[in-house]
């Protein structure tokens, strides 16, 4: 039987085709203001690639924060809060106290807190999921926020097919570790495949920036471990840790494409070690903390 984890993964590419075809625009961040993003474990990274991304494309300053850590007293524009569930507390505490600056929330579902704690909310209910390991949820807005930036997402929905169909290779199944290298804007999809192999899996698994990975980390490279590249690696990278006797996977997919193969080596490797990935051991759907 099919688990919601691996039909919502497989449900990517119609996903991304509707989030590209409807960007509401008058919602979004406008060229030129000073913007902070706002979220929690997914919806970070996702907040730290979008961030990356509409800097490069000079529209304007623009920071990226786990919700906790946001700085107080700091003038924005707008701060725009990334939360599925639409109930994380400490991005319904942020919002709650912010004052004099437009703020907007991507959600995906409507009948929660966050509808009445932002100026405007953007609903992806279509989107929405009913396995804890979030995925579609995820790339379905960065699909949407890369639109709003101009972006042609033609080749990255294509390439969404091909990493959904194509068989995975059976060392990625089977190795011990994994480090994840990113590279501008793909340092925070590299966050999240990790995230979603330890959520997924219990695997171990770490995340770097690709030119920081040789400062330090490259000593963990080894036989039976994986360095995987989302983007292009560094020149000279791959055969520094194939020198290692370790795997380097690197491929010509959109890194948000590559991303989804992540997800699904993190659903085989659940079933490999006989766990349920829709169910992670010590997670809920939304992180809810008592006051």
């Amino acid at each position: 039987m099919t688990t919601h984890t691996e039909a919502e993964i497989a449900s990517q590419p119609d996903c991304w085709r509707r989030a590209v075809e409807n960007v509401p625009v008058d919602a979004l961040p406008r060229p030129g203001e000073r913007v902070a993003v706002v979220g929690c474990g997914t919806s970070w990274f996702i907040a730290m690639a979008y961030a990356t991304l509409r800097e490069r494309a000079g529209l304007g300053e623009t920071d990226a924060f786990a919700a906790s850590e946001a700085p107080a007293g700091r003038r924005y524009d707008r701060v725009l809060a990334l939360t599925r569930s639409g109930t994380t507390t400490e991005v319904l505490e942020l919002l709650g106290k912010v004052r004099d600056i437009r703020t907007t929330a991507i959600t995906a579902d409507p009948d929660t807190p966050v509808m009445s704690a932002a100026d405007q909310v953007i609903v992806l209910d279509y989107a929405d999921e009913k396995s804890v390991v979030q995925t579609r949820f995820a790339t379905t807005q960065l699909a949407m926020l890369r639109a709003s930036l101009g972006e042609d997402l033609t080749r990255a929905i294509a390439d969404a097919e091909q990493a959904v169909a194509t068989p995975l290779p059976g060392q990625l199944v089977e190795a011990e570790q994994f480090s994840f290298l990113g590279a501008g804007w793909s340092v925070g999809l590299a966050q999240e495949a990790a995230l979603k192999m330890r959520e997924a899996s219990r695997s171990w698994t770490e995340a770097y920036p690709a030119m920081e990975y040789r400062h330090g980390p490259i000593s963990i490279a080894g036989p039976g471990r994986v360095t995987w590249m989302l983007g292009t690696a560094p020149e000279g990278l791959r055969e520094q840790v194939e020198a290692t006797g370790g795997a380097f996977v690197e491929s010509a997919l959109d890194p948000m494409a590559e991303l989804i193969r992540a997800q699904r080596v993190s659903v085989a490797r659940a079933f490999a070690r006989g766990l349920n990935p829709d169910e992670p051991l010590h997670l809920t759907r939304s992180v809810i903390l008592s006051s």
